[in-house]
């Protein structure tokens, strides 16, 4: 069965102005205002912590870096992002998709997996971690977090497509994991890659794997969510 839905194409937008995006889409989501809506954008340099992080452990930030720290709701640790990553926040209701977290967190990696696949790189699983990752050795390419509240998801994952993998490492223990190496679909694919290239694939793959058929919302449209009521913007489009 496919339901419809929105997809908004951003471009790069602060953290936390995506954050409270997000908190109000999903309000009204929860609400039934609006159906299930799905963000697409890039963030400038920020690293975010999840509700797992150790900030003495984990935290390697040298004095001046141009960097915003957040604090934020999601599970899991410390990860960066920046511009060359896509970063997708699903604002669905599981209830409409199983009302199971954990086989919600697979289908994101299922999505992900399926949108390398258009760029000839193949996207794994590791047993008992969560994101994706190619192996031999072992290298990650995706993150996900998420958050569930009255069974609406925000937060999402975040897809290295060109960008420098430094920050995952220098700056902080990334996920937790000691000695984690990261990779991007450029150096993957041996090709230049944008993030402009991989949206189409992101977001098709999103619309197969939870069974959406997605209607674009203009960015204009997006920018007036921060000024006004999200329910007063989208209501009449649902």
């Amino acid at each position: 069965m496919t339901r419809g839905g929105y997809v908004m194409q951003l471009g790069q937008v602060p953290y936390r102005e995506a954050w409270e995006l997000q908190r109000s889409l999903a309000g009204a989501v929860s609400q039934g205002a609006i159906p299930d809506t799905v963000l697409f954008l890039e963030h400038p340099p920020v690293v975010t912590l999840g509700r797992r992080t150790d900030e003495s452990a984990e935290l390697h930030i040298p004095d001046g870096a141009d960097v915003e720290l957040v604090e934020t709701d999601r599970g899991g640790k410390s990860t960066y992002h920046g511009p060359g990553q896509l970063v997708c926040y699903p604002i669905l209701d599981l209830n409409r998709h199983g009302r199971d977290v954990k086989k919600y967190v697979r289908d994101l990696e299922e999505a992900i997996i399926r949108t390398l696949a258009s760029f000839d790189v193949t996207g794994e699983r590791i047993e008992g971690l969560t994101g994706v990752w190619l192996t031999r050795p072992p290298r990650k390419i995706a993150s996900i977090g998420v958050h569930v509240s009255r069974w609406v998801t925000t937060h999402g994952y975040a897809l290295n497509v060109d960008l420098d993998p430094a920050p995952f490492t220098e700056w902080i223990t990334a996920c937790g994991l000691e000695d984690a190496m990261f990779t991007t679909i450029a150096r993957e694919a041996g090709r230049p890659a944008a993030v402009e290239d991989v949206r189409p694939h992101a977001t098709a793959a999103i619309a197969e794997v939870f069974g959406l058929e997605l209607e674009e919302l203009s960015a204009e449209d997006g920018i007036g969510l921060w000024s006004q009521p999200v329910h007063t913007q989208l209501a009449a489009r649902a």
